[in-house]
């Protein structure tokens, strides 16, 4: 089993900055893509930021430029930095983690796991 501890939500005033950290740990053979989705109320959950095995990284547009992922591999955490926080960027913030869980090659499968979500409120 993979778990994934999220960490650093809050509240902002516009122009802000908060930095959000997601741990993960338990039974982690390899991991593929780590990463941050949002869902602001009453629309659909998009994607924020992620980090790839080859690492490389992706960014919602809407983001670009004012946050960055960042990952600890001793750690299994990532973390997103988050830079010029508008009140459109309100949202529950979900950690995601895609990788195999097992001790060996021969007991790994594939996984797909959630965080709980951490609340970001930008408002004046």
């Amino acid at each position: 089993q993979v778990q994934l501890v999220e960490s650093g939500g809050g509240s902002v005033q516009p122009g802000g900055s908060l930095t959000l950290s997601c741990a993960a740990s338990g039974s982690i053979f390899s991991i593929n893509a780590m990463g941050w989705s949002r869902q602001a109320s009453g629309k659909q959950r998009e994607l924020v930021a992620s980090w790839t095995s080859t690492d490389t990284t992706n960014y919602a547009g809407s983001v670009k430029g004012r946050f960055t992922i960042s990952r600890n591999n001793t750690k299994n955490t990532i973390y997103l930095q988050m830079n010029s926080l508008k009140p459109e960027d309100t949202a529950v913030y979900y950690c995601f983690f895609y990788g195999d869980s097992g001790v060996n090659y021969y007991s790994k499968r594939y996984v797909e796991v959630w965080g709980q979500g951490t609340l970001i409120t930008v408002s004046a």
